[in-house]
């Protein structure tokens, strides 16, 4: 295991660095024909910090954005009901319009049998794009307050043309103090399509990558953001998912050997409604498996994000790869029993699932 830096000397276990959306969520309708909505918090960095703060009791606090109108009022209201820190999060002044600045929007179908969950973001423009370098004091975050874990990614670092600017800035103030350092590489075409697609995507990420500690992402995210490419595999491979995922960790810590550890989810999706669910790590030349599920999926949504949130809390508080990587897949299986991105698991039903429990009613 990995230096992590002790409680007590830190006032926040966990910070993430990101973009929060609304999501309105049809419900078991389609987005293009829907009359209503649930309305839900979610963002891929920030559902990590959540989680890690909601299901787990760890100290989660916030860096983002929020424009001051009520739409930022509402989101406001959902970031504090997970129990988030909202210290540094910049404020920006409404325009009344939303021709500078808005808060976004991610409208989400769960999807069901044969019809896959559909995204359409409404995201441009968004507060949390808007940072720039400068804006945020990380010299009193991570020098003066101190922070054990940051938690950060590709989805952020493709907003805008400032928000790599931020994430590097963060990261390595971070590494300055000794603060753990995680990166899920989510790689969204639709995001980096507009501003260079996948050379821009690879010359962000490559350049973040050197600061990384925990790097977090599926194999076309490592082909995608860093390059990387593994060969064919031989047909004779009972698990050729996970062993062509082991060759792409090999091959991403020769890249970029400051790689503590390196985790994915393996899915393989029967339907919208069945996926094959596990998780693989790699830590200190070891690799470790979860148990492999059968899931019925309610919103796949944020799984991925939950599975993050389980991994950083076995390997900051149950200091065992093989447990974190247990707790990871369990807390993202049962994120997607339920709506919405964000976890609303607590860390005995994770700690029953992740050590074989199974779904008896609990009386």
């Amino acid at each position: 295991m990995f230096e992590i830096k002790d409680k007590e000397t830190c006032d926040f276990d966990i910070l993430a660095l990101g973009e929060v959306m609304l999501r309105l969520d049809p419900g078991e309708g389609r987005i293009r024909n829907a009359r209503s909505f649930k309305v839900w918090e979610g963002g891929g960095e920030y559902n990590v910090a959540r989680g890690l703060r909601r299901c787990f009791g760890l100290r989660a606090a916030l860096v983002s954005g929020i424009a001051d109108n009520e739409i930022g009022l509402l989101l406001e209201d959902f970031i504090l009901q997970g129990g988030v820190d909202m210290t540094y999060v910049k404020h920006f002044a409404f325009d009344g319009v939303g021709r500078k600045v808005r808060n976004s929007l991610n409208f989400t179908e769960r999807g069901f049998g044969v019809r896959g969950a559909v995204g359409c973001s409404d995201r441009g423009l968004g507060a949390a794009s808007q940072l720039k370098p400068g804006d945020i004091d990380w010299e009193e975050i991570f020098g003066v307050r101190g922070v054990r874990w940051l938690h950060t990614g590709g989805i952020y670092a493709a907003l805008s043309e400032t928000t790599p600017e931020i994430v590097i800035e963060a990261v390595k103030a971070a590494k300055k103090y000794g603060t753990i350092v995680s990166y899920d590489l989510n790689y969204r075409p639709s995001l980096w399509n507009s501003i260079g697609g996948k050379a821009r995507a690879r010359e962000v990420n490559r350049e973040i990558a050197k600061y990384v500690d925990v790097m977090i992402g599926n194999e076309e995210d490592f082909t995608a953001c860093l390059g990387l490419e593994v060969e064919g595999l031989d047909e004779n491979i009972s698990n050729p998912e996970a062993e062509s995922f082991k060759k792409m960790i090999i091959k991403s810590v020769e890249a970029y050997p400051n790689f503590k550890a390196v985790a994915t989810t393996l899915r393989k999706v029967k339907s919208a409604s069945f996926n094959d669910w596990s998780a693989l790590a790699w830590l200190g030349g070891n690799f470790y498996e979860s148990k492999k599920r059968s899931l019925e999926i309610l919103d796949r949504v944020g799984g991925g994000d939950s599975f993050a949130s389980g991994f950083i809390y076995g390997l900051m508080e149950l200091k065992d790869p093989q447990l974190a990587v247990e707790f990871g897949a369990a807390h993202g299986a049962l994120a997607m029993t339920t709506p919405g991105d964000t976890s609303s698991a607590i860390k005995s039903e994770v700690e029953k699932l992740a050590r074989g429990g199974g779904a008896r009613v609990v009386r």
